[in-house]
């Protein structure tokens, strides 16, 4: 159990039915849409996914909830993840732990994550015991019991999990300062697991204040990957999950970022840096408000920028130059609100950072005034779609891309025809898109360096 920071445009490339790595991409038209869903919608207001897959007896079985650490009220920063760990606490049926020992008991597998925007919950068992766990994570979704005694000790825990994970970590430390400067209002900005001095007040009636508040069918959404067919499934879904009422779920708003007009640098030196490292993140467009076509552009430009060894960041500052041990970049596509676009690499032992961010920039340059080849182009999009034949047949990454893409206001619509419209990318619209992404005064850089040594002191004369 614990955060997670996931992209479903990211994590798209998992899962899709069936593309070749031909030397030409095929037409538009010939491109395989990715799966074909079954859905329907409970009158509660439940929403489920139904992904077949009869390869073999085994099923995934996923709830997500639309309500992520970004939704949290000010003051209350990581009550979203701690209420992750709570709901394995027992309920007035189960209990504590009781969850957890019967799936192991049934041979299955099980955890949760929180992100942004978004809580998950999933199993992996057996065909034959989907009904049982279906049963349990419906009797949790409206029975959740919690004490003080059952709510102290686990928040302890959680703190433990932020000491390992963030603060006994340089990067971890570093990267929630990156994070937090590149949004100036927006709660993107507060780590998932909470600034410290926030979890550490946080009590019992905050975490049923957020359960009730957001545990409901209407705020939720079942998916069911494997060995299945979608009658059944919806069938199993209205016994199970058919009961529990509805609630009223609050409009999701939240503080929007005012205009950004100031590049910022962040830096920070650690003695248990090993080598130092550079990035710089640019804030993008509203995912949910902006053009596919434009997001899709950004896609491809990531690939083709940071995608691997044939990229250009890798090939010119690696390969060419070396002038650094590795690059990459990436577009995050995936968020409910805002998305971004990184760059990074680390210096060799005999250049700087500034080396690294001017040859960086170099390359922007090039690519906002030249554009990107046609051959960049179509090879990038021939990797987009070809590296996801390897992890296709992972259920539960399935599961992941349809669950994050829903909870962050994409359609199945979007999903499906992903494939399609990463092929029909120009690269005029890369270099459009480069034109509007990297815009310096929407920037962080980053600098994580290791702590000088210390000058020894002069001899007393």
């Amino acid at each position: 159990m614990g955060p997670l920071r996931s992209s479903f445009f990211l994590a798209l490339v998992v899962c899709l039915a069936v593309v070749g790595r031909a030397a030409a991409l095929p037409a538009a038209e010939d491109i395989p849409t990715l799966f074909d869903p079954k859905t329907a919608t409970l009158d509660n207001g439940l929403q489920v996914v139904v992904l077949e897959d009869h390869r073999a007896p085994i099923v995934t079985h996923m709830v997500w909830y639309r309500v992520g650490s970004a939704d949290e009220a000010p003051l209350k920063s990581g009550i979203a993840h701690f209420l992750e760990h709570l709901m394995f606490k027992g309920t007035t049926t189960l209990a504590p732990g009781e969850f957890s020992a019967i799936v192991a008991r049934n041979g299955g597998q099980e955890n949760a994550f929180t992100s942004y925007d978004y809580t998950a919950y999933y199993q992996n068992v057996s065909v034959d015991k989907l009904p049982l766990f279906m049963k349990m994570e419906a009797d949790r979704m409206q029975n959740l019991q919690l004490t003080d005694e059952i709510v102290a000790p686990e928040l302890k825990v959680v703190l433990e999990e932020r000491s390992q994970r963030t603060d006994n970590r340089p990067g971890g430390l570093f990267s929630e300062q990156f994070r937090a400067a590149q949004y100036l209002a927006h709660p993107y900005g507060t780590p998932v697991i909470g600034w410290r001095h926030e979890l550490e007040t946080l009590t019992t009636q905050d975490a049923i204040n957020w359960y009730n508040r957001y545990y409901a069918p209407n705020n939720a959404i079942l998916i069911v990957a494997g060995d299945v067919k979608a009658a059944d499934v919806f069938a199993l879904a209205e016994e199970y999950y058919g009961p529990i009422p509805a609630k009223e779920i609050p409009v999701r708003q939240r503080v929007a970022e005012p205009p950004q007009l100031a590049k910022r640098t962040v830096e920070m030196s650690d003695r248990r840096v090993r080598e130092p490292s550079w990035q710089q993140s640019y804030l993008g467009p509203i995912s949910r408000e902006a053009p596919p076509k434009q997001l899709r552009a950004l896609e491809v430009l990531g690939r083709i920028l940071g995608g691997g060894v044939t990229s250009r960041l890798y090939d010119q500052l690696v390969v060419d130059r070396m002038i650094a041990t590795n690059a990459g970049a990436y577009f995050d596509s995936g968020a409910y609100d805002y998305t971004g676009f990184t760059l990074y690499a680390s210096p060799t032992a005999d250049h700087s950072l500034d080396d690294i961010e001017a040859a960086v920039q170099a390359i922007i340059r090039d690519v906002i005034e030249n554009g990107v080849t046609e051959a960049e182009l179509r090879r990038a999009q021939r990797q987009m779609l070809a590296d996801a034949i390897y992890a296709r047949d992972n259920m539960q990454g399935a599961a992941n891309i349809f669950g994050a893409a829903l909870a962050a206001g994409q359609s199945i619509e979007d999903i499906v025809t992903w494939p399609r419209q990463i092929s029909e990318v120009t690269a005029a619209e890369v270099q459009e898109a480069s034109k509007m992404i990297f815009d310096e005064r929407r920037s962080v850089v980053g600098r994580l360096t290791p702590e000088p040594a210390a000058t020894p002191a002069a001899p007393n004369e």
